[in-house]
């Protein structure tokens, strides 16, 4: 069996592409690098670093009828790794510098997390192993 490869990219499915485009320029600190339109959607791509990306599109057929609701089949959050418990609480103060509710530090036997949503209400979570 081959190597398990890295994550190339995370494509999130939102109800307003430019809503989230201004959430994530925020929590980011970044610009989208590029907007693809080769499809009946609209793509909004901001590098992660590391070689991965983060994909924000905007299908023209949704039916904006459903919000995200991590407790149904699909996706239940993305965390994002980072490397110490300092940097989350500094985390934690840019989520508060941009107005964004956070659960605030949340210690398991597993790590730390901090929990928080985007604006479709997808679950986001920055994290430190322990």
């Amino acid at each position: 069996m081959p190597a398990l490869p890295a994550i190339d990219h995370l494509a999130l499915t939102v109800s307003d592409v430019e809503v989230s485009v201004l959430f994530y320029s925020r929590l980011l600190g970044a610009e989208p690098s590029g907007t693809m339109l080769d499809g009946p959607f609209i793509r909004r791509k901001f590098d992660l670093g590391g070689g991965a990306s983060l994909g924000l599109t905007e299908h023209q057929a949704a039916t904006g009828e459903n919000r995200f609701d991590e407790h149904h089949p699909g996706l239940d959050h993305v965390g994002f790794s980072v490397a110490s418990s300092a940097e989350l609480l500094q985390w934690a103060a840019h989520l508060d510098s941009i107005g964004v509710v956070h659960s605030g530090l949340i210690d398991a036997p597993y790590g730390t997390a901090l929990n928080f949503k985007d604006p479709d209400g997808i679950a986001l979570e920055f994290f430190v192993s322990q």
